[in-house]
């Protein structure tokens, strides 16, 4: 293997100072003088896309291949290009690539180790090629390749987790709360199945952002095409493209694919979010109890179990939307195409992706471990929550409903102003206030007939639940 000192591989001259310009920029070009060495290290970008070095890779054997297929390289010089960029990839894989000065990102980075084994064929490589469309490439099948990942992997086993979960106790009744008030009784699975149909819509709109991410810029050079006819749909079919960008100055500067991701994983982990925010609330409760796994302890206090993955759960949902508000921000004042702001779309990209995979992970293992308390649970349902069924029985009366609601909220308000729970009001007290109440209508004080005469399809009665957990572990399968 050739081992050039770092001057020499950065194309600047051997004992040339520090700042000299290297890499692709070489003495005798462009430049005559060197980079400030700040400079260097603002302008680098090695440090985070050497995370794309695969995709840069693939990326640049296909394009090895298109050229040859114009006859700008020879069969024997694509077959060396290829092997060299394979030798590559192989030390990327083991880890023993080494990072040089002047590697200023993984293209350039790429492109020299790739001279250094082959030699100078290894220049032949970026023929036609931008950075430009280089970068938009590797980018896209990254984000690509991450968000399938997501699909399959990350949400298909939180969403199966979740409704074995439901599942497992589908019997199990809870006090169900609007205004985080008590509202009405449902089943303890019903409330988690409610999350559950949140993420489902999620996994949906992410399936909806790959077409759009899925299309391949390679090909349109800087910004005006490339030069030497190079077939892109030979390209998109190489690197599992779906299409072709049907624009080059569109192509090399479009990021909406990384804001699309970026406002998904907002709108993602805000609705985990919320399911750590209901957790939490309800282990305050002790109607669920956190698995240790899940809970750290106080440096002071020995008492304390704090439902830390929860509240972190919570807290990234504010900086996934930071993190697309500040791209955003970024893009809208950019003119056409290629601008080095668009540099800054990786590291929110990475760390988008890396907190979605962590939080779905660490809400999975929440879910998974947690622990119902039904006893508790059931103490949280008060009689009052009835007060809707003691509205319907008398519309089963053929009484307008307008009506049931104003005869049930006196009784509800006489139950309040004689400091008795409404169930405890006898047939007596009740028919003074209607006539229509008959005997039968203590029968209404039931959650569970309550919970089940919610029926129709999304209600709480076990039969439909159990048809939301089926659809969603069919969904689940799908991804």
């Amino acid at each position: 293997m050739t081992d050039l000192s770092s001057s020499e591989a950065d194309g600047a001259p051997s004992g040339a100072p520090s700042g000299a310009r290297g890499g692709l920029f070489g003495a005798g070009g462009r430049f005559k003088g060197g980079t400030d060495p700040i400079m260097e290290k603002f302008n680098e970008s090695i440090s985070f896309d050497q995370r794309m070095w695969d995709q840069d890779i693939r990326g640049s054997i296909a394009y090895a291949k298109a050229i040859q297929k114009v006859n700008i390289i020879t069969e024997e010089e694509c077959t060396l290009l290829i092997e060299g960029l394979t030798k590559v990839r192989n030390e990327w894989s083991t880890n023993t690539f080494q990072i040089k000065p002047g590697d200023e990102d993984i293209h350039t980075a790429n492109e020299r180790r790739l001279t250094e084994i082959i030699g100078p064929t290894g220049g032949k490589l970026h023929t036609g090629r931008s950075r430009n469309d280089q970068v938009a490439t590797d980018t896209r099948l990254w984000t690509v390749e991450a968000e399938r990942d997501i699909l399959k992997n990350d949400m298909a086993t939180l969403l199966h987790v979740g409704a074995e979960f439901a599942s497992k106790h589908i019997d199990i009744l809870s006090a169900g709360y609007t205004h985080l008030q008590p509202a009405q009784p449902i089943r303890f699975s019903h409330w988690l199945m409610s999350h559950m149909a949140a993420l489902q819509r999620d996994a949906q709109r992410l399936q909806d952002i790959i077409p759009r991410a899925n299309v391949c810029p390679l090909g349109c050079g800087a910004l005006a095409g490339n030069a030497f006819g190079v077939d892109r749909e030979f390209l998109a079919k190489e690197l599992g493209f779906d299409g072709v960008a049907s624009n080059s100055l569109d192509g090399t500067c479009d990021r909406d694919f990384v804001v699309e991701f970026l406002m998904w994983s907002t709108l993602m982990l805000t609705h985990l979010s919320q399911l750590a925010e209901d957790l939490i609330i309800m282990n305050l409760q002790r109607g669920v109890t956190i698995d240790d796994a899940y809970a750290t302890g106080s440096s002071l206090m020995p008492q304390k179990k704090n439902p830390d993955a929860l509240e972190l759960l919570r807290g990234k949902a504010g900086i996934a939307l930071g993190r697309a508000v500040g791209l955003t921000a970024s893009l809208k004042g950019l003119p056409r195409a290629y601008n080095k702001d668009l540099q800054e779309d990786k590291v929110p990209l990475f760390q988008a992706v890396d907190t979605v995979k962590d939080c779905l992970a660490i809400a999975t293992g929440v879910i998974a471990t947690l622990k119902p308390n039904p006893d508790m649970l059931m103490k949280a349902l008060c009689p009052e929550m009835l007060a809707t069924d003691l509205a319907d029985y008398l519309v089963r009366k053929g009484v307008p409903f307008r009506e049931t609601h104003h005869i049930s909220g006196a009784c509800v308000r006489l139950a309040e102003e004689d400091k008795v729970s409404i169930d405890t009001l006898t047939l007596e007290q009740l028919q003074k206030i209607d006539s229509r109440f008959e005997a039968d209508v203590m029968k209404v004080w039931d959650y569970e007939v309550s919970v089940e005469r919610k029926c129709s399809i999304g209600g709480t009665a076990k039969s439909s639940v159990q048809k939301q957990i089926e659809d969603c572990i069919a969904f689940a399968k799908s991804l």
